[in-house]
């Protein structure tokens, strides 16, 4: 069992920056792929980012070039770097561990709100 805490989520104008974390306990992420999803009012939860156990990464065309996603194995964390952020990246954000058919354990989520 894996337990996934986001934090760093908040009120921000468009433009600014926030970085969400992501906090696991019960399992090392070591060995995990994880990604980041959101989930906007009135939309389906769609994937953000992923970092592969390897350090590899992949973006959402929308994300590409303003967001990244990092790892700290010592943290047993995840992170995701968010520049440039505009009114659209509104949406609870959520972290996840990715297995061989999709997510396997999510967070609770925390709320990204990125005022105009």
């Amino acid at each position: 069992q894996v337990q996934l805490v986001e934090s760093g989520g908040g009120l921000v104008q468009d433009g600014g920056s926030l970085r969400l974390s992501c906090a696991a306990s019960g399992r090392s992420l070591s060995y995990e792929s994880m990604a980041w999803y959101r989930q906007a009012p009135g939309k389906q939860r769609e994937l953000v980012a992923v970092i592969t156990r390897g350090g590899g990464s992949n973006y959402a065309d929308s994300v590409k070039g303003r967001f990244t996603i990092s790892r700290d194995s010592a943290k047993n964390a995840v992170y995701l770097q968010m520049n440039s952020l505009k009114s659209e990246d509104t949406a609870v954000y959520f972290c996840a561990t990715i297995g061989a058919s999709g997510p396997t354990y999510w967070g609770q989520g925390t709320q990204v709100t990125v005022s105009s």
